[in-house]
């Protein structure tokens, strides 16, 4: 990186590029030259002058006719900054050059012929050349830049759109990468997890038709029927990865609600009591479903790892919060075999209540057992 680059970029003022000021502007400083040029001018030629000055406010929309208006200033009262102004603006505004030749060669020709014309304004002198030379140049200069502005802001216009071009190619490429991605780990999902589970639920179902302990019955009917909900719950999370959402006429699945918590609490198969006032408003289906997994995700953690302890359930509103609660008392035989974890369950929880704005702390209590806590907004904002 060069000394030039590491420096920062000395940016105008806003009201420096002002559209107010890049219009006013023009007109000051013509009406200046106006003044300078006409002082001992009679009062038409002052009026002339004046008016080639503040026809420039229109020089955007009508460049041709603001021209032609500040022709005579020019062609009687010699004045320049008006009419190099006009050319400026046609040459800017109508870059055609049926337009912009046409409209140099007037302004040169009324700058050499000027009132009152000199006498041998035609001799083949140097003077003449000089003078020629010099109408020339105050015709092709500024539509030279005219042009040259013009084609600035062509190149600009084509440079944005290049960009955006750019930037909406990328955007697309992201989206095929992910797309691809999300279909890599539908199929994992599918070919791994679907197998595991449709073993359980088959085995299940063995267990319950072979068995005569009606314990046991009970507890394969338990098993057979989490294990089928899984599997839908399953196809239902591929197809949302895969971008399908499933067949397109076929119905989503009804997602978790507030109302599905008794059941979810009485199939855990723990000894829990519970509390569940959400109150008497509706709460928004996303924050509904966050509190369902939060308790589902505790649930399965207790399972895991103190299945044997008390365990209380507490859903209740507070203002415009839902507050979830899920706590279990310390276990009174730790399992010597527990299920393996990694971790993520938590994280997703307090990820899912972050992006509702809401928090979730989940941390040992001091009696020996365990607290995972969250509190969920209405609304954003």
């Amino acid at each position: 990186m060069t000394t030039a680059d590491q420096l920062p970029s000395r940016r105008l003022p806003a009201w420096c590029t002002a559209p107010w000021l890049m219009l006013l502007l023009p007109v000051l400083y013509s009406l200046l030259d106006a003044a300078l040029v006409a002082r001992e001018a009679a009062w038409w030629q002052v009026a002339l002058s004046t008016l080639a000055a503040v026809a420039l406010f229109w020089r955007r929309r009508f460049p041709v006719t603001v021209l032609l208006l500040t022709m005579p200033g020019s062609f009687v009262d010699e004045i320049w900054l008006a009419p190099i102004t006009a050319v400026y603006s046609v040459a800017a505004e109508r870059p055609r050059p049926r337009i912009v030749i046409p409209c140099g060669v007037l302004f040169a020709l009324v700058e050499f012929f000027h009132w009152p014309l000199p006498e041998g304004v035609l001799d083949l002198s140097r003077t003449t050349a000089l003078d020629a030379i010099q109408a020339v140049m105050l015709a092709a200069g500024p539509a030279a830049t005219g042009l040259l502005a013009r084609t600035r802001r062509e190149l600009a216009a084509r440079l944005d759109e290049l960009t955006r071009g750019q930037e909406r190619e990328s955007r697309l490429l992201a989206e095929r990468v992910l797309i691809s991605e999300r279909g890599r780990l539908a199929r994992e999902m599918h070919d791994v997890v679907s197998h595991q589970v449709s073993l359980i639920s088959i085995q299940a179902g063995a267990l319950q038709v072979s068995s005569p302990d009606p314990a046991a019955v009970t507890a394969a009917r338990t098993i057979r029927e989490l294990s089928v909900r899984t599997l839908d719950e399953l196809r239902q999370m591929v197809g949302v990865l895969r971008g399908t959402g499933g067949l397109p006429d076929a119905p989503l699945a009804p997602q978790p609600r507030l109302a599905d918590l008794p059941r979810l609490i009485e199939e855990s198969g723990l000894t829990a009591d519970s509390e569940l006032v959400p109150g008497d408003r509706p709460w928004p289906e996303a924050v509904e479903r966050a509190a369902y997994r939060t308790v589902q995700e505790a649930l399965t953690n207790i399972t895991k790892y103190a299945p044997e302890a008390a365990v209380h359930v507490r859903v209740r509103a507070k203002g415009r919060r839902l507050r979830v609660e899920v706590r279990n008392d310390a276990p009174p035989v730790h399992p010597t075999e527990t299920l393996p974890g990694g971790g993520h369950g938590l994280v997703g929880l307090r990820e899912r209540a972050q992006l509702l704005g809401g928090t979730l702390t989940a941390g040992p209590t001091p009696d020996g057992g365990f607290e995972v806590r969250a509190e969920l907004p209405a609304s954003r904002g």
